[in-house]
């Protein structure tokens, strides 16, 4: 019966060797990091804040969210602003340095949305903002960023 033992423990030991083996030369197998990505990482920015150093915070970490990600062909970001936060751009008295960071998202591929709700609120047209704003898909901020959650967005409130 000694002789037994250590024959069934190497018969088993190389059965897991071989079977780990096969895992790591089956051609359907692919780590999570390694995985292709077939569509761009979506995702949704909101900005509703009068804080000037949030928005200026925000804009940076699309920028470097944009980057993480290998570059604007990989990655599909939308802002949308609406509330207090509208009147940080207005175009006659935006702080200089939002102006400027915003603009480089928007170069990378950013599509920013402004609420129309919020707009006819604050009597601010589209006019009156930065250029790169667009106003939202749906009057109502709320709703857009349901439906872009909806969508697969995934939501990002600095």
């Amino acid at each position: 019966m000694p002789n037994f033992i250590p024959k069934t423990f190497l018969m088993l030991s190389t059965l897991v060797v071989a079977c780990v083996y096969g895992l790591f030369l089956s051609p359907g197998l692919v780590l999570a990091d390694e995985a292709p990505r077939l569509d761009k990482v979506k995702v949704l920015y909101h900005l509703d804040s009068h804080d000037p150093a949030l928005a200026k915070y925000a804009m940076a970490l699309i920028n470097k969210h944009i980057e993480a990600e290998g570059g604007p062909d990989k990655i599909d970001v939308v802002l949308v602003v609406h509330g207090p936060a509208l009147k940080l751009f207005e175009s006659e008295t935006v702080d200089p340095d939002l102006k400027d960071k915003l603009k480089v998202v928007i170069d990378k591929g950013l599509t920013a949305e402004m609420c129309q709700v919020s707009m006819k609120l604050y009597g601010t047209p589209l006019e009156k903002l930065l250029a790169g704003f667009k106003p939202t898909e749906h009057p109502v901020a709320v709703k857009r960023i349901a439906d872009l959650q909806r969508a697969g967005y995934v939501y990002i409130k600095p």
